[in-house]
């Protein structure tokens, strides 16, 4: 099901910096990262400000709604619908992109810290459906479980990733620099990761993810 003749329409790149990299900055990364890691759990978890009604149970559906991603109301809508309101991936969109800069500034691809707006050196790139051309209004149901395959693979390769992470840290710390190699592995990690995340999350496409590193 995977092509991979075609290019995918969700598009991740991150700049390779071409400067030594802040050991320093580096060296204490987990820690100088704690201020927008609390902010990025927050809204991920936001469904925790929305208490569970133990009267009509409604922490099943709070739980769903309110975990950073609109996603099981998008679901809805293009189920019911056949429409992706553009607010919705709007936020889903900008989400995804200041995630991905918190990750990337995590895992040590940039010395910038990740601004909750700005697009930096970070361009993920995912595109706003017609929903009642370009989507299957029953897809979406089955679309978590077609992602299984990529779900067992991306489990060896964010382990693989963390490793080469750690070498890489050890690599800065040393001589200033990020291999080329690992930093292309690692943007690969974040890539494949979004391209799944894009067919049976946000349900931006229909198009099946290949399984591949590259664009």
């Amino acid at each position: 099901m995977a092509d991979t003749q075609t290019s995918y329409p969700v598009k991740l790149s991150i700049d390779f910096p071409d400067r030594p990299l802040n050991r320093l900055s580096s060296f204490f990364r987990l820690f100088a990262a704690i201020p927008i890691m609390i902010i990025i759990l927050l809204l991920y978890n936001a469904y925790l400000q929305y208490p569970a009604d133990s009267e009509n149970g409604c922490a099943p559906l709070s739980a769903a709604i309110y975990t950073g991603y609109v996603i099981l109301p998008a679901l809805l809508m293009i189920l019911f619908r056949r429409k992706y309101p553009r607010w919705w991936f709007d936020w889903n969109l900008n989400l995804a992109r200041f995630a991905t800069r918190v990750s990337a500034y995590i895992c040590l691809l940039r010395d910038e810290y990740p601004s909750t707006d700005d697009e930096q050196t970070i361009h993920l790139e995912i595109p706003y459906p017609n929903a009642a051309v370009d989507l299957n209004r029953w897809l979406p149901l089955v679309k978590w479980l077609l992602a299984i395959p990529h779900y067992i693979v991306l489990v060896f390769l964010v382990v693989a990733a963390v490793v080469v992470v750690i070498i890489a840290w050890f690599a800065i710390l040393f001589t200033g620099r990020y291999p080329r190699s690992l930093f292309n592995f690692v943007v690969g990690v974040f890539r494949w990761a979004w391209r799944v995340s894009a067919y049976c999350a946000l349900l931006v496409t229909d198009k099946y993810p290949p399984f591949r590193l590259a664009d």
